[in-house]
C-alpha cells in the first residue's frame, strides 16, 4: 500500500493538478489573515476554506492517471486499493496545505482575545488551530470520496455537486468542520480555547465511511 501511496502521490505532484486549489488557499489566506488579528479567529478563518480545497485535491489526485494506467494497475492489484491510494494522496496533500495556514496563522496573529484585553495561551490555540484545520480536512476528503469517481464519473455532475456539498459542510450546525470552527469563532471574544475533540472524531467517522462507501462501488463502477 505504501508504494501505491507514493506512486500517487508523485502523479499528483507532477499533474500540477494541485496548483489551482494551492493559489486559491494562498489567495485566501492572503486577502484575509492580517497582522496582529486574534489568533482564534485567524486559525478559524485559515480552516474553514480547507473544506472546498481538501475536496478538490482529493479529485485531483483521483484523476490524475490516465484511466488506460489506472485500470492495468488495478488489475494487477486491486481496484479498492489503487482507489484508496488516490484518496490517500488528496488527503496527505491536503495535510500539507493545512500545516502551512495553520503555521502561517500563528505566525501573524496576536495570541490574544477578540478584543485584545484577554491573553490566549499560544499552546492551545495552536493545537485547537491545527485539529480544526485537520477537521476541515477530513471532512473535505470524504465530500471528494463522495462527489468523484465512481460515484459520480462525470465532471458535470462532480464539480457543482462539491461545491454545493462543501457550503452546506460549512454552513450546517451539525457538520463537524462547522462546529470545529464555530468553537474557535465563538471562544476569540473571551479568549477561551475550544479543543475540537468531538468535531475531529466525528470528521474522522465521516472520512472512513466515505472511504469505505467509494472503495466498495470502485470495482463495479470505475
Amino acid at each position: 500500500m505504501t508504494a501505491l501511496f507514493r506512486y500517487y502521490a508523485a502523479l499528483l505532484v507532477r499533474s500540477y493538478r494541485w496548483g489551482p486549489a494551492v493559489l486559491a488557499y494562498s489567495a485566501f489566506l492572503v486577502v484575509g489573515l492580517q497582522s496582529g488579528q486574534p489568533v482564534l479567529d485567524g486559525f478559524g478563518y485559515a480552516a474553514a476554506p480547507l473544506v472546498p480545497v481538501s475536496a478538490w485535491l482529493v479529485r485531483a489526485a483521483l484523476t490524475a492517471e490516465p484511466a488506460a494506467a489506472r485500470h492495468v494497475l488495478a488489475a494487477a492489484v486491486g481496484t479498492r486499493r489503487v482507489h484508496l491510494a488516490g484518496l490517500l494522496a488528496g488527503g496527505a496533500a491536503s495535510v500539507v496545505l493545512a500545516l502551512a495556514g495553520t503555521a502561517l496563522t500563528a505566525l501573524f496573529s496576536d495570541a490574544r482575545s477578540g478584543d485584545h484585553r484577554t491573553a490566549v495561551p499560544m499552546g492551545g490555540a495552536l493545537c485547537a488551530g491545527l485539529l480544526t484545520a485537520l477537521s476541515c480536512v477530513l471532512v473535505g476528503s470524504a465530500l471528494g470520496a463522495l462527489t468523484n469517481r465512481p460515484l459520480l464519473r462525470s465532471p458535470a455532475w462532480a464539480i457543482p455537486t462539491t461545491a454545493a456539498g462543501a457550503l452546506m459542510l460549512l454552513v450546517l450546525g451539525s457538520s463537524p468542520a462547522n462546529a470545529a470552527v464555530s468553537g474557535l469563532v465563538t471562544g476569540s471574544p473571551h479568549g477561551v480555547v475550544h479543543i475540537p475533540w468531538l468535531p475531529l472524531t466525528g470528521a474522522a467517522a465521516l472520512a472512513a465511511a466515505a472511504a469505505a462507501i467509494a472503495c466498495t462501488v470502485a470495482p463495479r463502477r470505475d
